[in-house]
């Protein structure tokens, strides 16, 4: 029962999150120095166009009623109409989300055993030269930005060293992502070295303190297996940091996607935020910069869930 209130107690947080963000969201793309109405119409329109347009749009309505009206649309499913292409935003953004998920789901698939095991396995040799050269690899690749992982990935395997991967994707319209495997290797890459250093570390450092507290010393004392005092006792109560940081993590494959998107000519929602940024098409910009929001309020609850979930002491207090 007391972790069920804990689950509605979140959920209550993360929809008061949520309204603020979409309101934090409009009003700031709101204010964009940008006219919709020339964007749809251009530079030639009458004056007397660009007013009936506005108030087809209702952008002739005071803003608050402006917000509460979009606000409404967007609980209904509707997301509106991109201002350049005339299609509905979820027509338009459809096959790009599909390519977008794709790429981050393959590298949250991949990213996050690869990081528990390493940052586990460096606990446990702590100090050793396996421990100490990896810390230090993980802290040079958390320092890099993606795009400058990016642009060395294709340095090393797609112009100068090596020629095994395409430096940018090339998709056919409609066309799949996984039906250019090769294609999608480099920027699955970037995304998975980006988020390993984070979770490895945090997972280190949370395995360490577990491994020097006082219950496995004495679980130790009682003669239990070494397998079992890291299987059934350390690695559960070690997970509870990792889950934030992997949370925090997934929502940064959302946001990092932008750069990497762009970077690879992918056709994903990253490049078409950047290309609805350069032409102020505010309704994509309102709707991705949302779902980005939605993202990370959603992996930061299902985290605080996890983590109690999978540790003992924290399921204790809540009963």
């Amino acid at each position: 029962m007391g972790i069920f209130k804990f689950v509605l107690r979140r959920l209550a947080f993360g929809l008061g999150a949520l309204i603020a963000i979409s309101a934090a969201i409009f009003f700031v793309t709101q204010g964009l120095p940008a006219d919709p109405a020339k964007t749809i119409l251009g530079r030639d329109a009458t004056p007397e166009n660009l007013e009936a347009l506005r108030a087809v749009l209702g952008l002739d309505r005071p803003l608050l009623s402006q917000y509460f009206g979009w606000l409404a649309d967007v609980v209904r499913g509707d997301f509106g109409t991109s201002f350049t292409t005339q299609m509905s935003v979820s027509t338009y953004l459809g096959p790009r989300f599909g390519n977008s998920l794709f790429i981050m789901l393959v590298g949250t698939i991949l990213s996050i055993p690869i990081s528990l095991i390493l940052g586990g396995y460096m606990a446990l040799k702590r100090d050793s030269l396996f421990d100490t050269s990896s810390s230090f690899t993980t802290l040079v690749f958390a320092a890099l930005p993606e795009f400058v992982m990016g642009t060395g990935l294709i340095v090393i395997f797609a112009t100068t060293v090596f020629q095994w991967f395409p430096a940018v994707v090339f998709l056919e319209e409609g066309a799949a992502p996984w039906t250019n495997p090769m294609g999608v290797v480099l920027p699955i890459t970037t995304l998975v070295l980006g988020c390993i250093p984070y979770v490895s570390r945090t997972m280190r450092a949370s395995m360490v303190e577990v491994l020097e507290s006082d219950y496995i010393e004495m679980a130790r004392l009682k003669g239990v297996s070494e397998r079992n005092v890291l299987l059934r006792h350390a690695f559960p109560n070690a997970l509870g940091p990792v889950f934030q940081v992997s949370a925090l993590n997934i929502a940064y494959l959302v946001g990092g996607a932008v750069i990497v998107e762009r970077l690879f000519n992918y056709p994903g929602v990253g490049s078409a935020l950047t290309d609805a940024i350069r032409v102020r098409d505010l309704p994509v910009i309102q709707f991705l910069s949302l779902l980005i929001g939605g993202v990370y309020v959603l992996t930061n609850l299902v985290a605080d869930v996890a983590t109690v979930l999978v540790t003992p002491r924290l399921r204790t207090t809540l009963k």
